[in-house]
C-alpha cells in the first residue's frame, strides 16, 4: 500500500502554463484526488472559456469543486476555505492524497496565509464597481455592512467600492474582517509553481483562445448571456465580459477576440507578479521541457518535503 506524504501539494502558476496537466499526471502517479482552485470554474455553464479539464481527465481521475455553482450564484474564498476544509480530510480517508491546482491567489491564499482585509483584492473587480452609480453603491453597503456603511461617507468613492469588493471577494462585510480575520489552514502545504519564458507563455495563451473559438466558445456564450446580468461575478469573467459584450454590439467579432487576448495577457502578468511575492512557492521552468520531466521534478520536490516533515513516502 502507497503510503501518502504528509504534505498537499498545491500546483500554481500563469493561466496556459500547464497546471492542470501536470497535476493530473501527478494524480494518476500518487493515487491522487484533484480539488480546483480555480474561481470561475466554480460555475456551470463556463466551460470552454474557463478551459475546465476535459471529460477523459475527469475520468480517470476524480475532480473537485468544478461545475458545482450555476453561474447567477456566488461563490467566494470562504466558500472555497470550507470546502476545502471538508475535501481534505474526505480524501485521506480514502486513501488517497488531495492535490489542489489553480492561479486563483485570493483563493490559495485562503488556504496557506488565512484571510484578512488586506489580502481580499481583485483590481478588476473594483474597476467594475467604480462604473457604477456611487449612490446604487453605497445603497448596497448599508444593507449589506451597516457598520461600514456608518463609517464610510456616502461621496467617499474610493472606500465605499473597496468595502463592496471585499464582501464580494469573501462573503463577509468588511467590518467583521476588521474585527477578526482567519487562520491558515493547519496542513503543511507545498506550493509547486510553474513559470515559462515569458514570450513562449504569450503564444500559448493566444494558441488556446484560437482552440478555445474552434471549440465553440462564442455559442457557449451566446447561450449563458441570456442566463446573466451585467452585476454577476459569472458575467464578469474574462473573456465572457467581451463576448457578452460583442454580443450586445458593442463591436466586432475580433475585436472582442483581441481584447481576450490582450486581457488574459495581463491576467498572467498580474498573476505572475502576485506569485513572485511568495518566497514558499517551489518554481519548475517548464520552458521547452517534455511532461515527464516536469512531472518527475514535482514528484521529487513533494518527496524532499516528505523527508523533511520526518514522513515515509514511496513515490
Amino acid at each position: 500500500m502507497v503510503e501518502h506524504p504528509a504534505v498537499v501539494p498545491i500546483v500554481l502558476g500563469p493561466t496556459a502554463s500547464g497546471k492542470s496537466a501536470l497535476a493530473v499526471q501527478l494524480a494518476l502517479a500518487l493515487s491522487g484526488e484533484i480539488i480546483s482552485a480555480d474561481s470561475r470554474g466554480f460555475y456551470r455553464g463556463l466551460d470552454i472559456g474557463t478551459d475546465k479539464p476535459p471529460p477523459e481527465w475527469c475520468t480517470q481521475v476524480q475532480h473537485h469543486l468544478i461545475g458545482i455553482r450555476a453561474p447567477d450564484e456566488l461563490y467566494n474564498a470562504m466558500d472555497f476555505r470550507r470546502d476545502v476544509s471538508r475535501l481534505l480530510p474526505e480524501i485521506r480517508a480514502r486513501g488517497r492524497m488531495p492535490i489542489i491546482v489553480g492561479g486563483s491567489t485570493l483563493y490559495l491564499r485562503a488556504l496557506s496565509e488565512g484571510l484578512f482585509v488586506g489580502s481580499a483584492s481583485d483590481p478588476e473587480r473594483r474597476r467594475l464597481l467604480a462604473q457604477e452609480p456611487l449612490s446604487s453603491l453605497y445603497e448596497r453597503l448599508q444593507a449589506l455592512d451597516p457598520e461600514a456603511a456608518k463609517r464610510i461617507h456616502p461621496h467617499d468613492q474610493q472606500r465605499v467600492v473597496r468595502a463592496l469588493e471585499v464582501y464580494e471577494l469573501t462573503g463577509r462585510p468588511i467590518s467583521d474582517w476588521q474585527h477578526r480575520g482567519t487562520q491558515p489552514l493547519a496542513e503543511n502545504f507545498l506550493k509547486v509553481g510553474l513559470k515559462m519564458e515569458r514570450k513562449l507563455l504569450y503564444r500559448r495563451i493566444e494558441a488556446r483562445i484560437e482552440e478555445q473559438f474552434r471549440r465553440g466558445w462564442l455559442e457557449e456564450a451566446r447561450a449563458l448571456h441570456d442566463q446573466l446580468r451585467p452585476g454577476m461575478p459569472a458575467y464578469k469573467t474574462l473573456g465572457y465580459r467581451e463576448l457578452f459584450q460583442y454580443l450586445e454590439g458593442r463591436g466586432s467579432l475580433d475585436e472582442a477576440i483581441a481584447k481576450i487576448k490582450t486581457h488574459t495577457r495581463q491576467y498572467a502578468k498580474r498573476q505572475l507578479l502576485w506569485f513572485r511575492r511568495d518566497p514558499q512557492i517551489n518554481w519548475i521552468d517548464v520552458t521547452d521541457k517534455p511532461p515527464e520531466a516536469i512531472l518527475d521534478e514535482a514528484r521529487a520536490l513533494i518527496r524532499a518535503a516528505d523527508d523533511h516533515s520526518g514522513d515515509e513516502i514511496a513515490v
